[in-house]
């Protein structure tokens, strides 16, 4: 784990390909050195996703580019709540919960929050879903992967009451925390995301989607929160304002 700090500090002499998109902020700025230790990062993937998706991808070829990929998990996560839930905590139980952050996009946010809770790690809330029994109440039945390849499948009602049973009312130790919410949302409201983790790291993005589609102009900094010895030596580098 020693080589990834190394790595860390040493820039992208190894670093992969990626979208072209990317390419430029995939590359620049370079992380920060982090406090010198292992770290493992659990990114938990949104409702009909799968490690398909842009920000996962983006991640794993990060950490491959620093040394790090041994510390990088991303599962697909299976559509029954109880058994997402299980698989998340059956990984992150291979860390310790001070080395261990939890990446969390829209349902996989709603996941990463109740077990930050139960674990006592850091997360880090990608525009998550604050009540997902209520928001996914009206995709009950059969849905359809987002990502090739993937399983289709039924989404039962009995499950949102599953859901419900993961709600977290209100955050502990906010500062392990660190939100990233995007004004633009098509999806969920980024005031009440705000309002959900008081006392936590945000970053409000001017614009941008729900899915952040502009997620590598500011991933670096989601590596430094996951990589630094404390979240309490954390700040965000710019918070987008003037987004009344």
């Amino acid at each position: 784990m020693a080589s990834c700090s190394k790595a860390c500090a040493g820039g992208d002499a190894h670093a992969p390909q990626v979208p072209d998109t990317a390419a430029h902020a995939y590359l620049h700025p370079p992380l920060r050195t982090p406090d010198p230790a292992a770290r493992m990062i659990l990114y938990l993937h949104g409702f009909r996703s799968s490690p398909q998706s842009f920000k996962a991808q983006w991640l794993a070829g990060r950490m491959a580019a620093l040394g790090c990929a041994q510390d990088y998990l991303c599962p697909q996560l299976p559509p029954h709540p109880q058994e997402a839930i299980a698989l998340a905590r059956q990984l992150a139980q291979t860390a310790a919960p001070a080395d261990l952050t939890l990446i969390g996009s829209s349902l996989g946010g709603y996941y990463a929050t109740y077990l930050a809770e139960q674990l006592g790690c850091r997360a880090v809330l990608l525009n998550p879903a604050l009540r997902a029994f209520e928001k996914l109440a009206a995709h009950t039945g059969p849905q359809t992967a987002y990502h090739p390849g993937g399983a289709d499948f039924d989404f039962k009602p009995a499950w949102l009451d599953e859901l419900r049973q993961m709600h977290v009312p209100v955050i502990t130790q906010p500062a392990r925390y660190f939100l990233v919410a995007a004004t633009g949302d098509e999806l969920l409201n980024w005031r009440e995301m705000v309002a959900a983790y008081p006392g936590a790291h945000h970053k409000v993005i001017q614009g941008s989607d729900h899915g952040l589609s502009d997620f590598a102009q500011y991933a670096n900094e989601i590596l430094e929160f996951s990589m630094a010895k404390s979240p309490l030596r954390f700040k965000p580098k710019t918070t987008h304002q003037g987004a009344a």
